[in-house]
């Protein structure tokens, strides 16, 4: 094998092309905070009570979030009411739809926003003309107590017609905490999130593919499941664990809940998560000419361009100085800060 080095390459792709960059993130932020405060203006002009917290979730609260040429994004700020909040004018409960067309009503209070909120199955939906949206996931925050009288708190999400036992914290949670488990360690978790990011481009990087493959969360459950470290080797890790990921899919499409035993995210035979191997056997296929004694940098670079559909591999710089120059750059990065309570966003 000729064992070509395309990590100074796949970090700068990575860097470039994946991460979003600052003014992406500040302008979500901002649209984030501007509809938490029309929420609560909405609710108090209503006489209604304002939710008891208000926590993104999901990709954005991951910091796992993809470029997309379309501006394609979807921020999740879920919206936890205490239960005895969530009543109508009688006392009574309100049911899980009435409940997202009371938040649904708050967000358009002034009819000042170009597109009017949305109730969805399970969210409120704000979209913007930028392209993205923010989904609102309703909770409602349930309080029990057992016979020795000790409380016991767990949260609800209005779904359909039905409360669903539900908790994105904790998934959001689930994957900070195998980030730090991985960087306290041998392996790198900063590694595990660029190949997240990274497998995700990859699942929506033709325009058509979008609406087929599967959910972020069902891609980020099967990296985090079979992600293969290899230090200092974006390349050679996302492959890996893109061989990982094929062979367990070949076993079984069924995506366990990272959080709620005896769940699926996706269940077998699951047409999205089919779509999705596929798309990761074809990426496979291309990359094949890395395996030949012969491959050039030419080529790999240009197996690299096929996966992602980009020529941004094969415009890489060809000296050698140059590409040390990227290396160095590299090693110290693949992240970039978020401006929201710190942290990493890469």
């Amino acid at each position: 094998m000729a064992d070509i080095d395309s990590n100074a390459e796949m970090a700068s792709f990575h860097r470039t092309e994946v991460t979003l960059c600052k003014s992406d993130q500040d302008e979500m932020r901002s649209r984030r905070d501007a509809g938490r405060t029309r929420l609560e203006t909405g609710l108090d002009v209503s006489g209604h009570s304002r939710p008891s917290e208000v926590a993104s979730q999901g990709s954005y609260a991951m910091r796992t979030m993809v470029q997309d040429d379309e501006c394609d994004y979807d921020i999740d700020d879920g919206a936890y009411f205490a239960a005895a909040d969530l009543n109508d004018e009688n006392g009574e409960a309100l049911s899980p739809l009435a409940v997202r067309q009371r938040v649904c009503e708050a967000l358009k209070w002034d009819g000042r926003l170009k597109h009017d909120a949305e109730v969805k199955r399970n969210c409120v939906r704000q979209a913007y003309p930028q392209g993205y949206h923010i989904d609102v996931p309703v909770y409602r925050i349930v309080t029990t107590y057992n016979a020795k009288g000790e409380k016991d708190q767990h949260n609800e999400l209005a779904s359909g017609d039905d409360w669903v036992h539900s908790d994105a914290r904790a998934v959001t949670g689930w994957y900070a905490d195998l980030v730090g488990e991985l960087n306290a360690g041998e392996s790198d978790g900063s590694q595990m999130r660029r190949i997240t990011k990274l497998t995700k481009k990859l699942a929506r990087s033709r325009l058509d593919w979008k609406a087929k493959t599967t959910s972020g969360i069902c891609i980020t459950k099967l990296v985090t499941d079979h992600f293969a470290v290899v230090a200092a080797r974006d390349d050679q890790a996302l492959r890996k664990t893109w061989i990982s990921i094929e062979s367990a899919l070949d076993e079984s499409t069924a995506i366990a809940h990272p959080v709620f035993k005896d769940v699926n995210l996706a269940e077998e035979g699951d047409s999205e998560v089919i779509f999705f191997q596929e798309c990761i056997g074809d990426a496979l296929n291309k990359l094949e000419v890395l395996d030949s004694s012969d491959c050039t940098r030419s080529q790999a670079r240009t197996a690299w361009d096929d996966v992602f559909d980009t020529t941004f591999f094969s415009d890489q710089p060809d000296n050698n100085a140059e590409a040390k120059k990227a290396a160095v750059t590299v090693t110290s990065v693949q992240t970039a800060r978020r401006n929201d309570g710190g942290g990493r966003f890469g």
